[in-house]
C-alpha cells in the first residue's frame, strides 16, 4: 500500500488557491506545491486537464485509500475531501451529521456560490474589463457588499469570532482570501466592523500566515496601500485576462 498523504497541490496566488494551502497548513499536512503559471495558460495544457478538466486552479492529487491516485478539483470539493480524510480530530471541521457540520457547509456553499463568483465579477468589471461598464460595476460590487453584510451579521452574533460554532473551520478559511482582498473589488471593509475584526483574527493564525504565501508571497495588504502599484497590477492582469477570454471564445 502506498503511503498517504501524498498530496500534490497545483495552485497559484489567488483567493481560491490560498484557501487550499491554508487548509493544508491548518491541518499540519505535508504537501508538494506545483506553481501553475495561469498567465501562460499552463492550466489549459493536456496534462493539467487530466487533473482538472475545467482548466482552473486549484487542483490536487493524493493517494486514495485504495492505493491509487485520486484527483480533486473545485476548491470547496478539495476542502471537504481534506477534512473528510485527514481532520479526524476536527481541528477545522465538525463531525458529519452534527448541526455544526451542516451549518459549516451552509457557509462553505455561501462562499462558493455567492461571495466568490460575485466578487470575482466585481473584480472583472472594476479592474479587468477593457472599458468601464457602469452597470456591471454597480451590479457586482453592490451584490458583493450585500453578501459582506450577511457575513457581518453572522459574525456579530458569534460568540467565538468565527462563522460557525466555537472554532475556525473550512468555511472561514474559504472566505478569507476573498474578504482580505475586498478593496480590489471596490469594497471598503471598514463598513463591516465584525467582518474586519474577523479578517484580523484570521490573519493572526499561524496556519493562515504560512498558507497565504503559497506559492508566492501574498501581498494584498501591501497592495491596498499603494494606488500606483494597484493600477500597474490591474493593467498587467487585464492583458492576459482579455487574451484568455479571446482564446476561450475560439473553442
Amino acid at each position: 500500500m502506498a503511503s498517504r498523504p501524498d498530496i500534490h497541490l497545483y495552485t497559484t496566488q489567488t483567493p481560491n488557491g490560498i484557501k487550499i494551502s491554508i487548509t493544508l497548513e491548518e491541518l499540519g499536512l505535508p504537501y508538494t506545491v506545483h506553481k501553475i503559471e495561469i498567465s501562460k495558460n499552463v492550466q489549459k495544457e493536456p496534462w493539467f486537464l487530466e487533473i482538472n478538466p475545467n482548466g482552473r486552479i486549484p487542483a490536487l492529487t493524493d493517494t486514495f485509500t485504495d492505493g491509487k491516485t485520486i484527483r480533486l478539483f473545485e476548491s470547496g470539493s478539495i476542502q471537504q475531501y481534506l477534512v473528510d480524510q485527514y481532520d479526524k480530530d476536527y481541528k477545522i471541521s465538525y463531525p458529519r451529521g452534527t448541526r455544526e457540520y451542516y451549518e459549516m457547509n451552509n457557509w462553505l456553499f455561501f462562499l462558493n456560490a455567492g461571495v466568490g463568483p460575485m466578487q470575482g465579477q466585481a473584480n472583472h468589471f472594476s479592474r479587468y474589463a477593457p472599458e468601464r461598464i457602469e452597470y456591471g460595476v454597480k451590479r457586482y460590487v453592490n451584490e458583493s457588499r450585500r453578501l459582506y453584510s450577511v457575513l457581518n451579521t453572522q459574525l456579530e452574533k458569534s460568540t467565538s469570532g468565527y462563522l460557525v460554532g466555537d472554532k475556525c473551520t473550512i468555511a472561514d478559511i474559504a472566505h478569507w482570501g476573498w474578504v482580505t482582498a475586498a478593496f480590489w473589488a471596490g469594497i471598503d471593509i471598514d463598513e463591516f466592523p465584525a467582518l474586519k475584526a474577523w479578517d484580523d483574527r484570521m490573519l493572526a493564525r499561524p496556519g493562515v500566515e504560512k498558507g497565504r504565501h503559497v506559492p508566492d508571497p501574498h501581498r494584498m495588504k501591501e497592495l491596498s496601500k499603494d494606488p500606483k502599484e494597484m493600477k500597474e497590477q490591474a493593467e498587467k492582469s487585464r492583458a492576459w485576462v482579455q487574451q484568455g477570454m479571446a482564446a476561450d471564445a475560439k473553442k
